[in-house]
Formats: C-alpha cells, sequence, structure tokens
C-alpha cells in the first residue's frame, strides 16, 4: 500500500500578509502530515539562549567547545520547554522521525549528550517547541494564502544564516517575498 506522505519534508513559507506573532515571517519544516494533522519546526526564529546553556539546563557536561556558539531557535508556540533536533539522516539516535531518506528529528537526550561530546550529527538545528496544525487545518492556511510550500533544501536548513532563510526557501520556487503584496484576494 502506498502511503502519501502529504507536506512532510516541505518548508511553508509564510507569505507577508500572515501577520500571526508566532509565524510572521518564518519558515517552518514539516516534520510530520498526515490525516490527523501536521507538525513543524520554525528554522528562522533564534532564542537568546545558545545550546551550551540548555546542554548547562540538562546537566550534560560540554565537552566539544565548538557547540557552545550553536544558536538555538523557537522551533514553534506549542510545548516550549521540549527540544528538537533536526539532523542528517546518517546516525540512529533513540527517538527519531525521518523526514526523508536525508533528515531526521531527534527528542531524545542521547543526541544531545553526542553534540555535547563532539559526536553528534554532522549537521544539526537544535529547538524548543513546534508548530501544530489539526487535521485539515494547515491546508485551509494555504488555500488562504497564508502559507507557501516549497521542498526542502538542506543547505537554507544548515548553511544559510537564518535571517536569509525566509526569502531564500521562497525563492526555491521562484518567488521574491518583497515584491508580494500585504493584502490577500482571489480573481
Amino acid at each position: 500500500m502506498n502511503q502519501t506522505r502529504f507536506l512532510a519534508n516541505q518548508f511553508m513559507v509564510a507569505m507577508p500578509q500572515l501577520a500571526d506573532p508566532n509565524f510572521f515571517h518564518t519558515v517552518s519544516l514539516i516534520c510530520e502530515h498526515n490525516e490527523t494533522g501536521a507538525m513543524g519546526i520554525v528554522i528562522n526564529r533564534p532564542l537568546e539562549i545558545s545550546l551550551a546553556d540548555v546542554l548547562d539546563h540538562m546537566e550534560i557536561e560540554l565537552i566539544d567547545s565548538n557547540v557552545s556558539r550553536l544558536m538555538v531557535y523557537a522551533g514553534g508556540p506549542v510545548e516550549t520547554e521540549r527540544g528538537f533536533v533536526i539532523h542528517d539522516a546518517s546516525d540512529s539516535w533513540n527517538s527519531s522521525l525521518h523526514i526523508s531518506e536525508t533528515l531526521a528529528v531527534t527528542t531524545s537526550r542521547d543526541i544531545l549528550e553526542a553534540i555535547a561530546r563532539g559526536e553528534g550529527p554532522k549537521r544539526s538545528l537544535v529547538a524548543l517547541g513546534y508548530a501544530g496544525w489539526a487535521a485539515g487545518q494547515l491546508e485551509e492556511e494555504i488555500v488562504q494564502n497564508a502559507w507557501l510550500s516549497t521542498p526542502v533544501e538542506d543547505t537554507i536548513l544548515f548553511d544559510t544564516d537564518f535571517e536569509k532563510r525566509w526569502e531564500a526557501a521562497a525563492a526555491l520556487v521562484g518567488v521574491n517575498v518583497h515584491l508580494l503584496s500585504n493584502e490577500t484576494g482571489h480573481a
């Protein structure tokens, strides 16, 4: 049986008219989407804390000093105390969801311990909280022109400066967000 992945492994780029402060000018990576709803993580809203702060709070010893400068992102307004690590899917961790063949999200402590030792995934992004949509809600928001769906590009996720991710994700489908109107309408 062929299972549809819906919008999993897509970026949801907030359109300029999306005024919700949780999502204004954001890019969300959709990690899971099915008939019961969707779950995503905002990838361009850094918090004022570092990964070193998170590790210290969790009493995980920081061995790799390069980790101390890594940013932590506000992944969304739901369960803001819960951590998520988006990473390349080359290794196996205790609690991972594979988004694609090359990308996964993990919520278990073991990945953070490995990152602290310098033994974690080659590329990762750490977020606190997530974005959640009820069944049909994300689809309705797309119909209302709140979101632009684009394919995921790992370089935007891991290599592009966070302040450029919104524009870069929209550009994947040829859209310049600065040329879009804040007004919505239907022809």
